[in-house]
């Protein structure tokens, strides 16, 4: 039996996909989590076979929720859905250790064939991601490119995704339970690393990168 988590901060979503997937005879969906936090925690707990992530989620962004995974629980095959089809966004989900990616406005038929696929051993992109995507990730795989490297650690991401979304450093602080200061160490390591000077360009950088998105 293919166990699934599925992962969107939308219910509707959620509740149009659990039927489908339980009239599958080899699926059962065995958890749902409704932001990133919730999502790494369930399945790290309950390692399902699959984890079906949206890209954009609070708490935690679907990437980072993959980022994790691919170190805490490797077992876990991670298939991110998103209504981004830009190569940066692809390339940033394969090189988080996703094995799929998936538009959101995929047909249900090519999820349930990608679920079957990386449960196989292979990777999956959407017939909507084209061509041109795995030829820039093959080419981006040999040669960093600027804006597409994460050179952040897990816990500056996690305070940039943060910010980007709008939050002021005393409430990310209290968020992840961290002082101020500690909060406001993170943010200029990160402005350092990445030679960015303000929050506009800092939430430029992770719509970019997958960390957050305009809603």
């Amino acid at each position: 039996m293919i166990t699934i988590l599925l992962a969107d901060d939308h219910k509707i979503f959620r509740d149009g996909l659990r039927p489908l997937f339980t009239a599958q005879p080899d699926m059962e969906v065995v958890a749902e989590a409704e932001n990133g936090r919730d999502a790494l925690r369930l399945a790290e707990e309950l390692r399902p076979t699959v984890a079906v992530l949206d890209i954009s989620m609070p708490e935690l962004s679907g990437l980072e929720v993959t980022r994790s995974l691919s170190q805490r629980a490797p077992d876990v095959h991670v298939i991110i859905l998103s209504m981004h089809s830009d190569r940066r966004f692809v390339v940033e989900a394969l090189r988080s250790g996703a094995r799929g990616y998936l538009l959101k406005d995929s047909g249900f038929e090519e999820l349930v064939h990608a679920i079957r696929s990386v449960v196989d051993g292979g990777v999956h992109l959407g017939r909507a991601v084209s061509e041109q995507v795995v030829q820039d990730y093959v080419a981006l795989a040999r040669e960093e490119e600027p804006g597409v490297a994460q050179p952040l650690s897990a816990r500056e991401r996690e305070v940039l995704q943060l910010l980007a979304n709008g939050l002021a450093t005393k409430e990310v602080a209290e968020r992840l339970h961290l002082s101020v200061k500690t909060v406001e160490s993170h943010r200029k390591a990160v402005m350092d690393k990445l030679e960015i000077h303000n929050i506009a360009e800092l939430t430029k950088y992770a719509i970019r990168t997958g960390l957050t998105e305009i809603e």
